[in-house]
């Protein structure tokens, strides 16, 4: 495979160029990406020739609705679903919440859903608080020492009563890559939806969810190189049973049914920015697979062979370290890179030492509370929290381990 071109990469980041970041290496992607050029480039001629509403019949109208439709039709492509199939809303968690009003209001009492404790809680407390409807939650339990999740015993949660099953792609401290596509496909077999959490995945090369086959697929654009928002696919299928959560009006209009709140015209149009960006990727490196998911699919590739060969020496580091506990996998192949630690001092309390080595990282529970307590972690203390993507280089990973040495 062609490898990861790192110079190009990282010139399309204008955050590389920036001198208040110079001599840092960013360690906290898990919480947000750097922005690629092209976002910028779109938001900033938005706000300066676009700001009015859109889609009216005067030119900076309808240019901005124009650019606001291109997002969606090409975001949708390369995730190989229908262009109406996408929504854009303020965030994921807001995404969540509207979908479970709207199976809130479609289920009856005694119908069950099944939720799990490796998510972020954005993914699992609006689904959870249908127990107050009547609606019965059924939790599909991480393995305690490896956070695993076991297709096994989601099997023996499900039956006919179950409506909907959510998971994560992957987990945010965990970093083990469900199988997506297998665990859809068991809840399908026992009649159920799915509803798939993609933001802690997304990063490392968006999904070919049209192949996957969730009925709900969710990320954030801020963690994917782009603006502050949810991005949401509601398959066709599903959203025409759910009730309508929008304006009466916009009822017959699948990417307004569940977006209720009116959507931030210029992120939404600044997303194409995003796939822009993944063009320019596969053309530098001279990948075309015939259609937009397939290319992505290749480009994902790509982004993951990279990854994965910067993630192989700072899991044998926290392997080498008795004094600290790595969360999931030990193996870099079936894992983002998101290494979540908990050790002797407090996650936090490392990363402000690992500033002072100039490496901006994270620590706490990153609002995956569940996960931790199921793995046994010191709440008070909660983990420190390495994330990266592929405009990482094997200089800052070299750079990080040099420091972990430090502060450990």
């Amino acid at each position: 495979m062609t490898q990861l071109d790192s110079d190009f990469v990282r010139a399309q980041f204008p955050a590389f160029s920036e001198p208040s970041l110079a001599g840092q290496a960013f360690f906290e992607n898990a919480g947000g990406s750097y922005t690629c050029g092209a976002v910028i480039d779109r938001l900033t001629r938005f706000y300066r020739e676009r700001k009015v509403q859109p889609y009216g019949p005067y030119e900076a109208s309808r240019k901005g609705g124009a650019e606001m439709d291109e997002a969606r039709t090409r975001l949708a492509a390369w995730l190989g679903v229908e262009t109406e199939e996408l929504s854009f809303g303020p965030s994921t968690t807001q995404n969540t919440y509207v979908m479970a009003q709207a199976f809130g209001e479609w289920m009856q009492p005694g119908d069950a859903i099944i939720v799990t404790d490796q998510d972020h809680e954005a993914n699992s407390g609006p689904w959870r608080r249908l127990a107050a409807r009547g609606i019965e939650v059924r939790e599909w339990k991480i393995d305690p020492e490896s956070g695993h999740l076991d297709p096994e015993d989601l099997s023996a949660l499900l039956d006919d009563s179950v409506r909907l099953v959510c998971f994560p792609h992957c987990s945010n401290v965990v970093g083990e890559i469900n199988p997506a596509a297998e665990i859809t496909a068991l809840a399908h077999a026992a009649g159920a939806f799915v509803c798939i959490d993609g933001v802690s995945y997304a990063p490392h090369g968006l999904p070919d969810v049209g192949a996957i086959g969730a009925d709900i697929y969710l990320f954030s654009s801020y963690k994917t190189y782009g603006p502050h928002q949810g991005i949401m696919v509601v398959r066709r299928a599903l959203g025409a049973v759910l009730p309508n959560q929008a304006h009466f009006f916009n009822a017959d209009t699948l990417y307004k049914r569940f977006t209720p709140a009116g959507p931030d015209h210029a992120q939404i149009a600044a997303c194409a920015g995003m796939v822009d960006y993944l063009e320019a990727l596969a053309a530098h490196h001279e990948i075309d697979a015939g259609s937009p998911a397939a290319t992505g699919a290749a480009v994902h590739d790509l982004m993951r062979a990279h990854e994965t060969r910067l993630l192989k020496p700072v899991l044998e580091f926290a392997a080498a370290r008795n004094s600290v506990r790595l969360l999931g996998p030990s193996e870099a192949e079936g894992r983002a890179p998101t290494v979540a630690l908990a050790a002797e001092a407090p996650g936090l309390e490392l990363a402000t030492r690992l500033a002072d080595h100039a490496i901006m990282a994270g620590g706490g529970d990153f609002y995956a509370v569940r996960a931790l307590k199921a793995q046994g972690v010191d709440m008070d203390k909660g983990v420190l929290r390495l994330s990266f993507v592929h405009y990482t280089t094997q200089d800052e990973v070299e750079k990080l381990l040099t420091a972990l040495d430090a502060v450990l």
